[in-house]
């Protein structure tokens, strides 16, 4: 489940920008793998061709391109499906991005059994070296 942060239409093309970025499901981007994106919340408003995108700014981060999706706000909620158990596992900390948290589900139960990684686990362990304080 990610979260849109905004629409943006460069006059040829509309993109719908997502908080999800490549990091967190790579499958589309390394092998163009097709996932069913769809509302959390289902609405009525008329669909339009767009690209679900993240916010990477890389022209790989990109969940669905040239999808018929209904224009959201910003703050709606929308779901990449069946991305199961390879999310997490392929996931990375690309552009100091932490992973997400993975959630199970079992019919209309769900959990979360993995956190969300935050700044200060990225840079658990992390030094800076003595030759660089001046720069700190």
């Amino acid at each position: 489940v990610t979260r849109v942060l905004y629409l943006k239409d460069n006059g040829f093309k509309k993109f719908l920008i997502v908080d999800a970025g490549m990091n967190d499901l790579i499958r589309p981007a390394l092998y163009d793998a097709y996932h069913e994106i769809v509302p959390v919340i289902e609405t009525r408003s008329r669909k339009t061709k767009m690209d679900i995108v993240g916010p990477i700014c890389e022209s790989a981060d990109f969940f669905g391109k040239d999808r018929q999706f209904p224009v959201l706000s910003k703050g709606g909620l929308v779901a990449v499906m069946s991305a199961g158990a390879y999310g997490y596992v392929m996931a990375s900390n690309y552009n100091v991005r932490g992973r997400p948290p993975e959630v199970m589900v079992k019919e209309d139960k769900f959990e979360i059994v993995k956190q969300r990684e935050t700044f200060e686990d990225l840079m658990r362990g992390e030094t800076v070296p003595s030759f660089l304080s001046d720069f700190a």
